[in-house]
């Protein structure tokens, strides 16, 4: 019997920016998504080739939803940068980097196209099963770091990708999580919410950095981001707990 072969069909345009070492195909264990925040799809392929922006991925999707390969899988592009999760740092060399055009947050952020979000789990999917990707281990920038990054961002469907079975989700109920937004946390219901988010992945090296003000907000806003778009205020209310113990 033969095992029929998941193929995508890309386009090459190559960038210079990645590390000329090759790794093993077991070293692959994260999809990081990106949005490209530019004014311009052309000027974010321009920068992504560009040998003094530094900067680079494995994949673009276009507004249309063409992939673009940038990178080859095994060499490591640059798009990760001060990253963290679950206690493994600066994931480029542990990761796949998706670029999807985006204005993103600085040039008027747009939902993204069904051509784009298509090809994303095409890609995805073809991704998960060459590299045994875990499903926790499909995130976004803004989850690896908080501090920062916003993209994909709230526009970005992960609740459709885990329906896809590519990502994770709640299985919540809407209607009652509703009710508890904007009802305060406790001090003692805060702390619960922030080890629950290390246990989800965010941040987990260091607590006691985690609970300055600063990046506590950074954090809740990236998880709301994530898990709860209808609002990013960067406070801990008691939807935001629910779904963090459910997650």
């Amino acid at each position: 019997k033969t095992v029929k072969k998941m193929s995508i069909n890309t386009i090459k345009n190559y960038s210079p920016n990645f590390d000329k070492k090759k790794r093993l195909k077991k070293q692959i264990k994260f999809i990081i998504i990106h949005y490209t925040g530019m004014k311009s799809e052309k000027a974010a392929i321009e920068k992504l080739k560009k040998i003094q922006s530094e900067v680079s991925s494995h994949y673009l999707i276009t507004q249309n939803g063409q992939i673009i390969l940038m990178v080859p899988d095994l060499y490591i592009s640059w798009h990760a940068g001060k990253s963290m999760w679950k206690g493994e740092s600066f994931l480029n060399s542990k990761s796949i980097g998706i670029e999807i055009t985006n204005p993103g947050h600085s040039f008027g952020y747009k939902n993204f196209t069904n051509k784009q979000i298509k090809s994303t789990v095409i890609l995805i999917k073809h991704l998960v099963k060459k590299y045994k990707i875990s499903k926790k281990h499909i995130l976004g920038h803004a989850d690896i770091a908080p501090n920062r990054k916003k993209d994909p961002g709230e526009k970005f469907p992960w609740k459709y990708l885990a329906k896809k079975n590519i990502a994770v989700w709640h299985n919540l109920n809407q209607k009652n999580l509703k009710n508890l937004r904007k009802k305060k946390c406790d001090e003692t219901k805060e702390f619960e919410f922030l080890k629950n988010l290390i246990k989800i992945g965010y941040f987990s090296k260091n607590l006691i950095k985690f609970k300055r003000k600063k990046n506590l907000i950074a954090v809740t806003k990236s998880f709301q981001r994530r898990f709860r778009p209808q609002l990013i205020d960067g406070k801990i209310d008691q939807e935001c707990l629910k779904i963090s113990k459910s997650v």
